[in-house]
C-alpha cells in the first residue's frame, strides 16, 4: 500500500534542503561592493597632499632606512631606528597579494562547479527515487508510463514544447531588461566549458540530471503525487510549486525569479494536461541546452536589440 504520507515528507525535506543549498550559493558569490578590489587605485582617486605628492603615491613609495633620518643625535649625526615588523611600511602590492581566506565560486574550475552541481543534484534525485521505491509510490503517479507510446509522444511532444518555451523564456528575459529589472547570468557563464569534453559533460550529463531532478521534485513529487494521495487540486498545486520553482533560482536575480516562476507554471501545466513526466523533462533540458549553446558556445545574443528603448 503506497506511503503518501511518509514520501510527502522526504519531498518536503528534499526541498527544504534544495532552497538552504541555493540560498547559500547566492551567498558564495561575493557582492561587489564589500568583495576586495583589484587595486586600491580603483578604490580612491589620489589626494595631493601639501608637497603636491599624491597620497596613493606615498602609500605605494617603500621608505629607505639610508635615506629617510627620523632622528638627529648630540653631535648632528643622522641615526635611523629599525623598524620592528609591525611598523615595516607595506606597499600596495604587498597588501593585494595578502591570501583571502573566503573561497568564492570564482576560485573553482568549470569542471568543479559542473562536478558539484551533478552530485548533488544527482544525490537529491537518488534520495527521492528511493524513497518512491520505498513508499510504493505508483509510477502513474509521477506520471510514467512504460510502453513504446508513451516514449514517442513524450519525446516528440517534449522537444516541441521545449523549443517554444526557449523562445518565450529568451523573450521574457529580454523583456525584463528592458524594464530595468536585474537579471543575474553569471553562473551560466561560470558552468560554460572550453573544451569539448567539458561541453560533452555539460550536454550529456550535467543538464539532464537537472532536467530530471527539477521536474521529478517540483512537477511529478509537489504536483502529481500529492494530487494523487491526497486529493488536492493539482492546479492549486502547480501555484505553490512554481513559486518554489523559482525561489530555486534567485541566482539569476529579480528577473530570473519571475522568468523562471512564469515558466514553472507553463511546464506545471503541460505536465497536468499531458499527464506525462517525460515531456517536461525533456522539454527543460532543451530550454537548459539551447541557453548555453546559443549563449555560451556560439555567443549569439539574438535578443539584444529588443533589450533596449532604442
Amino acid at each position: 500500500m503506497p506511503q503518501w504520507t511518509t514520501f510527502a515528507g522526504v519531498t518536503g525535506v528534499v526541498l527544504v534542503l534544495l532552497l538552504v543549498l541555493s540560498h547559500l550559493t547566492q551567498q558564495a558569490f561575493a557582492d561587489p561592493e564589500s568583495a576586495p578590489s583589484t587595486s586600491s587605485r580603483d578604490r580612491e582617486e589620489p589626494t595631493p597632499t601639501r608637497d603636491g605628492t599624491s597620497r596613493v603615491d606615498l602609500e605605494t613609495t617603500t621608505i629607505d632606512a639610508s635615506e629617510t633620518p627620523s632622528a638627529t643625535d648630540p653631535g648632528g649625526t643622522e641615526t635611523t631606528p629599525t623598524p620592528t615588523d609591525e611598523e615595516t611600511p607595506r606597499t600596495v602590492d604587498e597588501r593585494e597579494q595578502t591570501p583571502d581566506p573566503r573561497v568564492s565560486p570564482e576560485s573553482l574550475s568549470t569542471a568543479e562547479l559542473l562536478a558539484n552541481v551533478a552530485i548533488s543534484q544527482g544525490l537529491f534525485a537518488g534520495v527521492l527515487i528511493g524513497a518512491a521505491i520505498y513508499t510504493a509510490i505508483p509510477a502513474e503517479a509521477f506520471g510514467l508510463t512504460f510502453t513504446r507510446e508513451y516514449l514517442v509522444s513524450g519525446l516528440v511532444l517534449g522537444v516541441g514544447v521545449g523549443l517554444v518555451l526557449y523562445v518565450a523564456n529568451e523573450l521574457g528575459a529580454a523583456g525584463a531588461k528592458r524594464a530595468g529589472i536585474d537579471h543575474n547570468e553569471e553562473l551560466r557563464r561560470m558552468l560554460a566549458p572550453d573544451t569539448l569534453r567539458g561541453w560533452l559533460a555539460l550536454l550529456l550529463i550535467v543538464l539532464p540530471i537537472i532536467a530530471v531532478f527539477e521536474e521529478l521534485l517540483f512537477r511529478a513529487a509537489l504536483i502529481g503525487v500529492l494530487a494523487a494521495g491526497f486529493d488536492l487540486s493539482p492546479w492549486l498545486l502547480a501555484v505553490g510549486s512554481s513559486v518554489v520553482f523559482a525561489l530555486g533560482h534567485g541566482m539569476q536575480g529579480t528577473a530570473g525569479i519571475l522568468v523562471t516562476g512564469t515558466l514553472g507554471f507553463v511546464l506545471a501545466a503541460v505536465f497536468i494536461l499531458t499527464g506525462s513526466l517525460l515531456v517536461v523533462v525533456v522539454a527543460h533540458y532543451l530550454i537548459n541546452a539551447l541557453e548555453f549553446v546559443v549563449h555560451e558556445g556560439l555567443g549569439l545574443e539574438w535578443t539584444e536589440p529588443l533589450e533596449t528603448n532604442g
